[in-house]
Order: C-alpha cells, then structure tokens, then sequence
C-alpha cells in the first residue's frame, strides 16, 4: 500500500485535475509533492477527520489551532496556495461530506475517510467560540464577542503590536518603524478631526489608550475613552497614569450605544465599526451623529469588503467569526458612506489605506514569530496560532485587493448646511508635536 503522503496527494491531484502546489509530509514520515515548494506538514490523521467533518477552511482552522498540521517554509506562499485550491473554488460552502454529489468529491471523501482512521470527529480546539444563541448585536453579545477577542492577555498583544499598542492599520511614510507609522497614523488621525486645545474627544473602541493618549498630549484635547474589555481599559488606564494625563482622559467600559454626555467637538472610531453590524450600523450613525455638536468630525477607520453580486449571499468567514472575531461583520465602502449620510453626515473626504494594512499585519506577523515562545506562554499555544494564521491571511487579502480598509472623515452639518471645513479636502493642520502640555 502507497504511504500516506503519496495516496493525499493523488487524492487531492484527482479531485481538482492539477498538481499539488505544495509538498505534503504525513504523520508516518512519508513525504510527496514538488521539491523546494513549501511543505504542509500533516502531524496527526485527526485532521483529516477534522476535514471530513467541516470541509474546506473550517476544518483546516481546527486542525491548525489543535497543532495537527502546519507549515515548513514561506508560510505567505503556502497560503496563497492554499487559497487558490480552497477558498477561491468555495469548498468552504460544503458543510458536511453528506450530501456531496460530484463523483469526484464522493471519491476524495471515501479515499480521506480510508485514511483518517476511527470515528467520531474530534472537538474543536478550546480556543474556538461556543455555540450562540439569540439575536446579533446585543449589548451581552457584543460584550461576549469582544471579550473573547481583546482579553486574551495584554503581554500577549504587547509581544504583537510592540510598544504602541495599535490594533489598527498603521500609516507608512519613507520607511521607518512599525511605532514611527502608527504613530503617524494617529496623528493624522487627530489632523483630520482638527483638534485643538479643550476640544472634547470621543474615542470610540479606545483599545489600549493610544489614541486618547497622543490626542490629550499632542492636541491639548479632552478625551474620554470607551471600550467593551476590562484588560483594555485596565491597561489604558494605567498607560494614562503613567503619562500624567489623567486630568485630560478619561477611560469606560461603556457600550457606544450608553454614551449619554455629548455633545462632541469630535469623535474617532478606528477599527471598531467591523464590530457594529449591518443590523445595528444605522442605529451606530444616528448615536455618533447625535453625540457631535453641529460642525463636529467623526473620523471612521474601518476595514471594508468587496461588493458582491448578491448581498444576501455573503457569509462571514467561518474561520474569523470562530476563532477571531465572532459576529464581526465587513461592509463594502458604498455601504458604510450611504448610512453615514442617511444618519445626516456630510462625508468629506475618504482615504483607502489597504496596501497600509498588508505592511502592517506582516511587521505584527514577524514581532510574534520572533517573541513566538513568550507569546505562547503568555496565553496558549492554540491562540498564538490562530493569531499568525489570520493575520498572514489578512495580509494577503489586503495585497490581493479582497479587503481594503479606508478612513472617512465626515461632519455633521452647521444649521443651514454649513461645516466649517477647508476649501480643499486635504487641508489639514501641520503636526503639532508633542506639546508636552
């Protein structure tokens, strides 16, 4: 009988009718595909259980998390691999092996069944989302959902971000670090709000205090921070302390929805929409609408999807919304400015970051391969690998133009229409500096 590299293989071979772009290196040593090519290594036949039982990306993701199967080599190219053989055919769309009915599927499940040995499947990694239950979007829920992503340790995210501590798209200019660029990024940030000394700032998904930090220290604003996890604002807190700025920032674990103090001179919401939902975005514009006086800004930094030809078709992606971001929701661009003028906004200006973000997420992929054993000590050996399998993907996805993201800066109008902004869109104020106010 042929080892069980070589029958994957031509299992695989067979089904999509095309070599194999990578090497395969099975649980009993045995190896086969094209040398120099990037090696999937299958540790256990558990994952082709896994496999069997959620085909395509969910059941990849379960074996990845649980350790059965990895990556030798360039791990961007096995992906992009990857993604060509499975996410771009949308076998992730078959969610059991039942009800197939291409002879050639029939054929590759029997041949994978023959291999993976005893059933039942196995549980999914502890690292995944429970089941449930109960309408999208409410306020537990969304508690729940952040939790699971933002309280996972924040030495953990500080292995990752480095000594910034944003979780959102840096802004690269003339090379330069990962801290130069993010912090570049929050300035032009506060630019584009036109902050000024005493402006009251609301930063909407605050994460670890960066923003209201740079905006309070930077712009002399007044700032209040809001977020939905207890180890962001703890951290935030401190960091603010820290810094001697406690009189100018104050931070919440509030949900935005629960903000009762405006009006706002300006408010900042930077990677914290992907959270909202279509079905709760109008009510999350009419919030920040009502919040700002009239003439105030709202910078929106979200991450934005494609349109696709039949709205009702997408579908979260089943990795992300298990292990990652659970209930999170990608708009496209259209969308997003649409409601944020049927709230009342005025949009002025929107700037596309994507190609940004992709040198963003490979810095953040590179900090945890290279503190990889004290990421994994500092949370588990599962979550540090659902972190750089999603964050490579993400990367790819931004360079391939499958995901952008974009800032909209939009304003609430004066009475009688007026918004008190510069003739030219891209006007904005020179840095200040730190103040050291």
């Amino acid at each position: 009988m042929a080892d069980a590299a070589s029958r994957l293989t031509a299992l695989v071979e067979e089904l999509l009718s095309e070599p194999l772009p990578v090497r395969i290196r099975a649980w009993d040593g045995s190896e086969s595909g094209p040398p120099g090519a990037p090696v999937l290594v299958i540790r256990h036949r558990r994952a082709l259980r896994r496999l069997l039982w959620k085909p395509g990306e969910l059941g990849l993701a379960r074996a990845w998390v649980a350790g059965e199967i990895d990556v030798e080599g360039d791990l961007y190219e096995a992906l992009g691999h990857l993604a060509g053989l499975l996410w771009d055919r949308g076998a992730d769309a078959k969610d059991s092996v039942h009800p197939v009915r291409d002879p050639k599927v029939r054929a590759f499940a029997r041949g994978l069944l023959d291999l993976a040995g005893p059933w039942p499947p196995p549980a999914p990694p502890a690292e995944e989302v429970r089941r449930r239950t109960g309408p999208l979007h409410t306020r537990r829920r969304d508690k729940e959902a952040i939790s699971h992503h933002y309280d996972v340790g924040n030495d953990f995210y500080a292995l990752v971000l480095g000594p910034s501590m944003v979780y959102s798209c840096a802004y690269w200019q003339d090379g330069g670090t990962l801290e130069d660029a993010q912090r570049d990024k929050l300035d032009l940030v506060c630019r584009k709000l036109g902050l000024k000394q005493g402006d009251r700032l609301l930063d909407v998904g605050c994460g670890w205090g960066s923003m209201a930090i740079h905006a309070a220290r930077a712009y002399g604003a007044q700032v209040t921070g809001i977020t939905l996890s207890q180890e962001q604002a703890a951290h935030a807190r401190k960091r603010i302390a820290e810094e001697g700025l406690t009189d100018r920032i104050e931070i919440r674990v509030q949900d935005y929805r629960d903000v009762r103090d405006g009006p706002y001179d300006a408010i900042s919401s930077i990677g914290m929409a992907e959270h909202v939902g279509s079905v709760r975005y109008r009510e999350y514009a009419d919030d920040l609408y009502a919040l700002l006086k009239p003439g105030g800004r709202l910078l929106n930094h979200q991450i934005a999807r494609r349109p696709e030809p039949d709205e009702d078709a997408y579908r979260i992606d089943p990795f992300i919304d298990a292990y990652v971001f659970p209930d999170g929701e990608l708009a496209p661009l259209g969308r997003t400015l649409a409601t944020l003028e049927e709230a009342g906004f005025e949009a002025r200006d929107v700037e596309a970051l994507r190609e940004h973000y992709a040198l963003t997420l490979r810095r953040w992929v590179a900090n945890l391969e290279q503190h990889w054993e004290r990421a994994v000590r500092a949370t588990s050996p599962g979550r540090a690998r659902v972190w750089r399998l999603y964050m490579a993907a993400s990367a790819l996805s931004f360079e391939h133009n499958r995901i952008g993201v974009n800032q909209i800066l939009a304003v609430r109008p004066l009475d009688g229409g007026g918004s008190r902004m510069p003739l030219r869109a891209r006007t904005w104020t020179e840095p200040a500096g730190d103040t050291g106010a």
